[in-house]
């Protein structure tokens, strides 16, 4: 279950995400609160500042895969995630100093978004460098039980700071803590790494990773399904704090709690995922059980009567949240050749997170002119269709074909 950790490189990696990633925990919960002070409750303004911080994706995120493939990762890596740190700095300062208004918010969520949009698929596609083909879906499932581990530590402490500190600490205390991860990166052996062979220098590269893409439907298929899920169904950092306030009349802990809740269970879900790891490669039909389940659990969760009982629903949520998207990473990771990897992996973080400032003002539309609980439902609805249409199309044509290492070389094994 754990036997990515066995590397030493991944060991200090992950013990560097655990650190950085509770603190970028905690801000998200302090910044979606100030936006919400700032903004007087607004959850279109709430939906304006996700769109802001994952906008850049739709621009940069191609261009950082094509990066990936030409450059050394882990250097990249080591800027990318200095970057974020002056960003929650920045944030912190004019929030402790009481000058914060809300343009200034929107204005380090953009630059924050460009940051992400880069490192992103740089962070996905050096797993694999760390740990080799083998440990992948191992590694993947490891990284998301990092994620959720923290995403259950640091949205209930950030509940509670925010109370007693007020937001704009939250957000200094996170930008000290990037200097876990920087240590790890800083600290590991590159002679160690599974590296591929740089890509050289040449006009064209974006293109022909689209290219690569584009003459594989069954990659294509499984692109799309990501893309109606994640935009419509993986929208609770818009839709829990407006929940939290407007519905249920709860404080900043409130939504805390909503969101320890969920991250319970993708948690779980991403602990399991680690144990199916050891079984072999994942499967065409967990990828949509665990997609389906979602969004019939989303629906559910969407219409509890109590605060309490939302946040029980999201137990289950969390866990076919995770069942789906650890599952999709490590198919797509897994069905590419590693020259392509970098190029594949921008494109997937396009899909799976480029579509939030289409669904992000949508998701916060849906609140303010219908109710809070709208666009849980919504999101679950979308969510339940793609898993049944894409389902379908993937069964008819065979699964996910897995390549040979170098391009134009395949097996017929599926997935």
């Amino acid at each position: 279950m754990f036997g990515s950790l066995r590397v030493r490189n991944y060991r200090l990696y992950a013990s560097g995400q655990v650190v950085s990633l509770i603190g970028l925990w905690m801000q998200r919960v302090a910044q979606d609160w100030l936006v919400l002070e700032l903004s007087d409750g607004s959850a279109v303004a709430l939906g304006i500042a996700a769109a802001l911080q994952f906008a850049p994706t739709l621009f940069l995120s191609l261009w950082a895969g094509v990066l990936a493939d030409r450059m050394d990762k882990r250097k990249l890596l080591l800027v990318l995630e200095s970057a974020f740190a002056l960003c929650a700095l920045a944030l912190g300062l004019i929030d402790v100093t009481g000058v914060a208004q809300l343009w200034h918010v929107y204005a380090l969520c953009l630059v924050m978004g460009a940051v992400s949009a880069v490192e992103t698929p740089v962070r996905q596609s050096f797993v694999v460098e760390m740990v080799g083909r083998d440990q992948l879906a191992n590694a993947v499932a490891l990284n998301s039980m990092t994620f959720n581990l923290a995403r259950m530590v640091g949205p209930a402490v950030a509940g509670v700071l925010i109370i007693v500190m007020g937001t704009g600490w939250v957000s200094v205390i996170n930008a000290v803590t990037f200097a876990g991860v920087l240590l790890g990166l800083l600290l590991m052996n590159p002679a160690k790494l599974h590296r591929a062979e740089p890509v050289p220098r040449e006009k064209g590269q974006l293109r022909e990773g689209l290219r690569y893409v584009r003459q594989r439907p069954d990659l294509v298929i499984l692109l799309v399904l990501v893309f109606f899920i994640s935009t419509f169904g993986l929208n609770f950092f818009v839709t829990l704090a407006v929940l939290a306030r407007n519905t249920f009349g709860g404080d900043a802990d409130a939504y805390g709690l909503l969101s320890t809740m969920l991250a319970i269970g993708t948690f779980a879900g991403a602990t399991l995922a680690a144990r199916r790891s050891t079984r072999g490669k994942p499967r065409l039909r967990l990828l949509i059980i665990g997609a389906l389940a979602f969004g019939v659990l989303e629906v559910a969760a969407g219409l509890m009567p109590t605060m309490w009982l939302t946040g029980a629903m999201l137990i289950p949520v969390g866990i076919g949240m995770m069942t789906f998207t650890t599952t999709a990473n490590a198919t797509v990771q897994l069905a590419v050749a590693p020259e392509m990897r970098g190029r594949v992996m921008g494109l997937y973080m396009l899909v799976f997170l480029g579509g939030t400032p289409v669904g992000g003002p949508v998701m916060g539309w849906l609140a303010e002119h219908f109710t809070a609980r709208a666009p849980i439902v919504f999101g679950g609805l979308v969510s339940i269709v793609a898993a049944v249409v894409g389902g379908i199309v993937l069964a008819r044509r065979g699964g996910v074909t897995l390549p040979t290492h170098r391009l134009g070389l395949r097996r017929r094994a599926r997935v």
